[in-house]
């Protein structure tokens, strides 16, 4: 998808996200529940003895309501999983799991909570390097937190809200490019197709997980281009014109298409599952890749901190905040092309 295209996609988006909401009066679902790793970890490593966090500054310098006070969220401002549930239709973004709000006051779980953490992936061994909270426990908090819902507002409100949510589970990139890549006896064990396949398991296991826990709508991001990350580019070395590396994208187009196919499997197995894979590859492909923060090639957490020299004045010109993970604006374009793939999981 070209930046254009993309675009159009924003302003299409916004229509119909308005009109449903307008028409309706409230909000499209009771609730959003999301799992997985640092794109859309809204907090959760906060409070977590890892390296990998973003709970100082420039990071949340653009989030609306904060004044510029970091969220933990690994951006400028808003996940593209925020502006989801604004295109929904919520007025208040689920709580990090682990944050004080949920963790006194289980009032503020009703419309959903972020077990997320920055660094997860499928493989718990991911997760494990970084000191993050695994998929497994990710799920075990899921079990935790609809026992506090039903606590507060009674066995059938919790069983609507479990069943009638949306879930939004994003993993995999850390897999790769944060384990497999950087580990010597993975990628003397599996070919990167291979570890596709591997994946593949751990992915089933935790939808079904998910499946078996009351969850009905899911929708599951793909892998983005991992080889136009600022810090791939960096690190593993771009093209001749300094672009992506290639490589590394044939990666993410191999396991997006097993996602898609081991997706199709599980949704043969429940007739009553809407289970739709997110593409996040295409909308990215074709935009810049130079990112935001300090020099704009690998810095990401604690590298990409209020002495980051070169850090940009203005994020809403790039795609990219920090080696990883994309601005607002890039989360913004992400989250309106993710509504329009979606219609069925509202409908």
């Amino acid at each position: 998808m070209t930046t254009a295209a993309a675009w159009v996609v924003v302003v299409a988006m916004l229509h119909v996200s308005a009109a449903w909401v307008g028409a309706a009066g409230q909000a499209l679902v009771p609730g959003v529940m999301i799992f997985g790793d640092s794109v859309v970890d809204a907090g959760n490593n906060n409070r977590l003895p890892t390296l990998v966090r973003a709970d100082f500054p420039p990071y949340g310098r653009d989030f609306p309501s904060t004044h510029g006070a970091p969220t933990g969220r690994f951006c400028n401002g808003k996940l593209a999983t925020d502006y989801t549930v604004d295109n929904l239709g919520l007025s208040t973004y689920p709580p990090a799991y682990l944050g004080q709000e949920a963790q006194s006051d289980n009032h503020s779980l009703l419309h959903g909570a972020n077990f997320a953490s920055g660094a997860s992936g499928y493989l718990d061994a991911t997760a494990a390097l970084y000191s993050a909270i695994p998929l497994s426990r990710q799920l075990d908090y899921f079990r935790e937190f609809k026992t506090k819902v039903g606590s507060v507002a009674g066995g059938k409100k919790a069983a609507a809200l479990t069943s009638e949510s949306i879930y939004v589970v994003s993993a995999g990139t850390s897999d790769y490019v944060q384990n497999y890549y950087v580990n010597p006896m993975l990628a003397a064990a599996y070919t990167p197709e291979q570890f596709a396949d591997v994946l593949m398991q751990p992915f089933t296991t935790f939808i079904q997980g998910l499946y078996g826990l009351g969850a009905r709508r899911i929708g599951v991001t793909s892998l983005p281009p991992m080889g136009c990350l600022p810090a791939s580019v960096t690190l593993f070395g771009g093209g001749s014109n300094g672009g992506c590396v290639e490589r590394l994208n044939n990666d993410s187009r191999i396991f997006n298409t097993k996602l898609e196919a081991a997706s199709d499997a599980i949704r043969k197995q429940h007739s009553d599952l809407k289970l739709v894979v997110f593409d996040i590859y295409n909308p990215l492909f074709d935009l810049s890749r130079r990112a935001c923060c300090g020099t704009g090639t690998i810095e990401t957490s604690v590298l990409c901190n209020q002495g980051a020299v070169g850090t940009c004045a203005n994020a809403t010109g790039y795609v990219f905040w920090d080696g990883f993970h994309p601005t607002d604006a890039a989360n913004k374009v992400l989250a309106d092309a993710l509504l329009l793939q979606g219609l069925q999981l509202i409908s």
